[in-house]
């Protein structure tokens, strides 16, 4: 009896320790995080993200300019004002000086150091954080593989020896990897502290294509569509009244037929494909260009118009579709600049581009497809009951609520609650649903 107790005793014994020391560790962990959220800020590391094109790499480099101002001898950080006029030739031979590329066989690259700007941010707890940003060209020699060379960079890290620098590809078309999607890790640099060197870093990109680069594009233009709430609301509110036919009161009536609402529905989706495939292409291509405030603005109005269409014919006439095709022609212009301004940010080569436009606006026709067959059949079988005049109203008004919200917002440059409630909680086509080009 004894022993049996004296082994419930370890026993109790040992459940509190290792209660103990879950505790400390929880209360060590818990003291760790508050610090940190106390004292967040940047971390003293460089960035350098690589842009890949077919015949050379653009780099974004950023330093921190508290980390530069100990290596570069210059007070860099403490006056930061008007510091590319100052010392911006020092800082480009500074940077020019270690920033060097070359292929396997040590036959070196043409480097240029061109555009320095100074980022700043601001942090209530530890003042404002300071970061140089060079736009950095690498150009291969002749009959070089752009995507398979050494990287040799040692700014900072030459004299601070806990510097690293992190390198990422930001862009890379013809590798499938877009700037709206998360930087693909390629390495760090940093002082090996063994051999007391900094080594190169081997850069060896996986093998791009012209197919690669245009289904990822097609992907991305799906993927816009689908995660767009503007947009897929103006397509929605589009297809709320095509089954109906217009009563001699010039009001919707009922259902028109299978015939009549695919007809219908053909040439409204036809007439806004071609307006936002020409504005698409003449934004892309620099031909048409519009800031991107008054387009968003007239996305909002656009939908805004399709609502109270929905809730009373504005545009039938006397035939079937009456002026619709060209009102939906004329939206699809002002959706189009949106979608170019899309493109127009990924600063492509001619090359690229024009295949870019294409795969992206067979992406968007793709989901638009996508969208429709998922959505028509109910909306034809729906108008055939009388709910489907609540529906209808009901679908209109709240696409009209929203319009109306997105105007004041993209007027003002203010976030409201309808907005917010929009980004927070507006459903969007599930990733999973989604189809993708393979």
């Amino acid at each position: 009896m004894a022993a049996i107790d004296s082994g419930t005793a370890k026993k109790r014994l040992l459940r509190i320790r290792w209660a103990t020391r879950l505790l400390a560790t929880l209360l060590i962990i818990s003291f760790t995080l508050a610090v940190n959220r106390l004292s967040a800020h940047p971390m003293p590391n460089s960035v350098v993200l690589l842009r890949v094109h077919a015949d050379r790499i653009e780099a974004d480099v950023q330093i921190p300019l508290g980390e530069l101002q100990s290596a570069f001898g210059h007070a860099v950080n403490d006056s930061s004002a008007g510091l590319i006029n100052r010392l911006g030739p020092q800082l480009r031979a500074y940077l020019q000086q270690h920033i060097r590329a070359e292929r396997s066989d040590g036959r070196p690259w043409h480097v240029v150091v061109a555009a320095l700007s100074v980022q700043e941010t601001q942090n209530a707890l530890n003042g404002v954080y300071r970061e140089l940003v060079a736009e950095v060209r690498l150009v291969p020699p002749t009959g070089a593989d752009v995507r398979r060379f050494t990287f040799r960079y040692d700014a900072v890290v030459h004299q601070v020896v806990t510097h690293s620098v992190l390198v990422s590809v930001k862009q890379d078309w013809a590798g499938g990897v877009l700037p709206e999607a998360v930087p693909a890790n390629v390495g760090i640099i940093a002082l090996d502290i063994p051999s007391n060197t900094i080594r190169p870093l081997i850069i060896d990109l996986k093998t791009g294509s012209v197919w690669t680069g245009f289904r990822t594009m097609v992907n991305f233009g799906m993927r816009h569509i689908a995660e767009g709430t503007d947009h897929l609301l103006f397509l929605l509110v589009l297809l709320l009244p095509a089954p109906l036919r217009v009563n001699q009161k010039q009001r919707w009536g009922p259902f028109g037929g299978i015939r009549y609402s695919l007809i219908r529905l053909l040439r409204i989706v036809t007439a806004f494909t071609l307006g936002h495939s020409l504005t698409l292409l003449a934004g892309a291509l620099n031909w048409v260009r519009l800031p991107g405030q008054p387009v968003e603005i007239l996305i909002a109005v656009s939908i805004l118009v399709s609502a109270l269409h929905a809730v009373r014919p504005l545009f039938a006439g006397q035939g079937a579709v009456g002026r619709e095709g060209w009102i939906a022609a004329g939206f699809g212009l002002v959706h189009g600049l949106a979608f170019a301004n899309t493109l127009t940010n990924l600063q492509l080569d001619a090359g690229p581009m024009a295949l870019s436009i294409l795969g992206f606006n067979v992406g968007i026709e793709l989901m638009q497809l996508f969208i429709i067959t998922l959505v028509f059949p109910g909306l034809i079988l729906l108008s055939r009951t009388p709910a489907y005049r609540v529906i209808r109203l009901a679908g209109a008004m709240l696409a009209a609520i929203a319009a109306v919200a997105w105007v004041f917002e993209r007027v003002s440059g203010e976030a409201n609650w309808v907005t917010m409630w929009l980004i927070t909680y507006a459903p969007e086509i599930p990733s999973a649903t989604v189809p993708c080009v393979s």
